[in-house]
């Protein structure tokens, strides 16, 4: 597997290109939902922190994954009964349209959890 050390790294090497125009419009869903999260390379994909991990996401050959928790899962469940989840990951195919206010609904969660935790 090839290591990236920037996601514009990793972005750039995504094929075929209508893989890497859904991943290009989640990586936009996620920076605009979280624009103070941190953006860099972790486990080899794509990762957002924010007092912590908010998402990452990967590429895979027929689909594109976004990696939250699984409370996110869990919060979530209806919405995402359509999609192939496993704990904690949701898989959006490649030749369907990311469901963008899902996506934008499940990064501000993620981000009310962290925030959560630092008033602890």
């Amino acid at each position: 597997m090839k290591q990236f050390k920037t996601v514009d790294d990793y972005m750039a090497a995504i094929e075929p290109a209508a893989a890497r125009a859904s991943l290009t419009r989640l990586r936009e869903i996620i920076r605009e939902e979280a624009p103070e999260a941190e953006e860099s390379i972790s486990y080899g994909m794509p990762a957002y922190k924010l007092n912590g991990p908010v998402v990452y996401f990967g590429v895979f050959k027929n689909h594109c994954s976004l990696f939250g928790t699984s409370t996110t899962s869990e919060d979530f469940a209806d919405e995402l009964s359509g999609y192939k989840t496993s704990k904690g990951t949701i898989q959006f195919p490649h030749d369907v349209l990311l469901p963008e206010p899902l996506i934008r609904k499940i990064v501000r969660r993620r981000i009310e959890i962290n925030l959560a935790k630092k008033k602890r």
